[in-house]
């Protein structure tokens, strides 16, 4: 970007310049900018800049980020920040932020907070993820967890994943895996498409699969 020579512009031309710096300086004031300088700020926009720092503040102070000055709250807004930051403690509780300070809960939120946690262990153990505590499951919670576990496992196996335990499969689910395998592997080896296992074929099978050794080489 070339930089700009003020000596070649005409007067309408440093007029308007010098109107949009002093606004720029004006906006910059008004949201906290460093390159703000309030020198150069009327009365009237001082004041405003002085306000919109203000509110600035008690916003940064209830929403807990920023440069909170609490010396520089008046009584009443310190009352509102207090309130919004016990709200936003008790929200961090329920929520399991790492903010949480269960010290300043309420009675009533800290039983809140319990049950927003046990059942956020409950849906950790039911979607299998590691924040899960078996030992904290009601004996309803623990039979529906382990509902949704055998599930999931089915799933893995029918998928053909590597977490699939065979092992934790019923007779019936067991049986009907492997028919769908039996299947799959007919198909594969018909298509000459996937894995194929030639030798679990069964003989009636064997006289539908094309003879690949009478095709000629390319």
């Amino acid at each position: 970007m070339k930089s700009c020579d003020r000596a070649k512009l005409g007067d309408a031309e440093r007029t308007a310049l010098a109107v949009a710096d002093h606004q720029n300086n004006v906006t910059a004031c008004n949201d906290g900018i460093q390159s703000c300088d309030r020198s150069r700020l009327t009365p009237s926009e001082a004041r405003d800049a002085t306000a919109a720092e203000c509110l600035r503040n008690v916003s940064d102070c209830k929403d807990g980020v920023g440069s909170c000055d609490s010396s520089k709250l008046t009584q009443t807004e310190a009352g509102e920040v207090g309130i919004a930051r016990h709200q936003r403690n008790a929200t961090d509780c329920r929520d399991g932020m790492g903010l949480c300070d269960p010290s300043q809960l309420t009675q009533s939120e800290a039983k809140a907070a319990q049950i927003a946690e046990r059942q956020r262990n409950t849906v950790n153990c039911k979607n299998g993820w590691n924040d899960c505590d078996h030992s904290r499951l009601t004996r309803l919670e623990a039979r529906e967890v382990q509902g949704a576990e055998h599930q999931r496992n089915l799933s893995d196996c029918k998928a053909g994943l590597e977490t699939c335990e065979y092992s934790k499969l019923t007779e019936k689910e067991s049986g009907a895996l492997a028919i769908a395998e039996h299947l799959r592997n007919f198909q594969a080896c018909l298509k000459g498409l996937g894995y194929c296992d030639r030798s679990r074929l069964s003989p009636s099978e064997w006289k539908d699969i094309p003879d690949t050794s009478s095709v000629p080489a390319r």
